[in-house]
């Protein structure tokens, strides 16, 4: 299965000062995203949506996951995911290209990633806002890299579209100050 494209957007954004203070490091963020043509179609009930996600998700995580950790240009320390489903589709159809290994595997190979990707998906207009929910890579509970980066594109999703993005971060928050994972158990 080839899945439709009708465009790729690219971000990235560099943080060097955050609440008056410089930050210890650069904090760079950099997400890849595809609109696609919703391929379960629209406004009818499709029982078998795994064949389909099968057949694409290696392809939409070759075409966006390495691309992010590119356009990062950085060691990859955070990541997520996300698919914003148009209005004439339903968020099982974003979850099952998201949810799927073959995609998830792409991303995470090119980002050197153990952990699974946090994700978030639903149904939107165009324009409408997701935040995708970013943990580090390797280790889920180091709690400087829990953030989440808002996505948005002006035209997408259209009614029968979804966008899917891959999102990379090179560092936690730019100021992360909270106590390791349990130390507030631990006293």
């Amino acid at each position: 299965m080839s899945i439709v494209v009708r465009k790729i957007v690219r971000h990235r954004e560099e943080t060097l000062r955050e609440n008056g203070r410089d930050v210890p490091r650069k904090h760079v963020v950099a997400w890849v995203a595809a609109i696609i043509e919703n391929p379960y179609g629209t406004g009818e009930y499709v029982e078998d949506l795994v064949s389909k996600a099968d057949a694409m998700g290696q392809e939409i995580g070759a075409l966006l996951g390495p691309a992010t950790v590119e356009l990062l240009g950085e060691e990859v320390e955070g990541f997520g995911k996300v698919a914003l489903v148009g209005i004439g589709g339903e968020v099982e159809h974003g979850s099952a290209i998201i949810h799927n290994l073959r995609f998830g595997n792409e991303f995470r190979t090119a980002a050197g990633g153990t952990e699974l990707l946090p994700a978030a998906e639903k149904v939107g207009l165009p324009g409408a806002t997701i935040d995708a929910a970013v943990k580090h890579k390797t280790d889920s509970k180091t709690r400087s890299h829990h953030q989440t980066i808002t996505l948005s594109i002006p035209d997408a999703p259209r009614p029968d579209e979804i966008v899917i993005a891959c999102v990379a971060t090179s560092a936690g928050r730019p100021l992360a100050r909270l106590a390791a994972f349990g130390a507030e158990v631990a006293k």
